[in-house]
């Protein structure tokens, strides 16, 4: 498991004074803030974050060192990590996505199906995309309880009902 977990993005500038935008991925959005130090992808820093204002889909804040729009541009699109022990403990069925991704996937009679390559969240709940075992298709998975029922992170494997390793290869056909 990572020393660190992705907890949001940041969208650029947001007016002239080197605020920014951003969207958070934490249960309790404006929590982000309570993460600091935050640092990106290739080593960056920010050890103050502090929320300013709301905006569709997300947050302006304030990110300490950024004071003008032009250093707010250069942060289009970067990602923001938290230390996971800054990060709240999770109950036992609740994940944090950067513990799922690489996991082996097999389905409950023990055939492997691949690895988690993603998780995403579009609006209606978290989806799986699962790596094909030997081949460069992937194909998507609700991740709910009735669908995912094991999660095992210490084995480093998640079980899916059978059933649905074959509805899996039937949308992924269509598609």
């Amino acid at each position: 498991m990572s020393d660190r977990i992705i907890v949001g993005t940041l969208g650029g500038a947001f007016g002239i004074l080197g605020e920014v935008r951003l969207k958070s991925f934490c249960a309790d959005p404006a929590a982000i803030a309570d993460y600091a130090p935050l640092t990106t992808e290739d080593g960056k820093v920010f050890p103050m974050l502090v929320l300013t204002g709301q905006v569709k889909g997300g947050f302006t804040a304030r990110v300490q060192g950024i004071d003008s729009k032009e250093d707010a541009d250069t942060l289009r699109n970067v990602s923001l990590y938290a230390q996971r022990d800054k990060l709240p403990s999770l109950p036992d069925d609740e994940f944090y996505y950067a513990d799922l991704v690489g996991l082996t996937v097999i389905d409950t009679g023990n055939e492997t199906l691949g690895t988690v390559k993603a998780i995403e969240n579009h609006g209606a709940g978290d989806v799986l995309e699962i790596q094909l075992a030997g081949q460069s298709d992937t194909m998507l998975l609700s991740f709910t309880h009735e669908i995912v029922p094991t999660v095992d992170l210490s084995a480093g494997r998640i079980i899916v009902r059978s059933e649905e390793r074959r509805v899996g290869k039937e949308c992924r056909s269509r598609w």
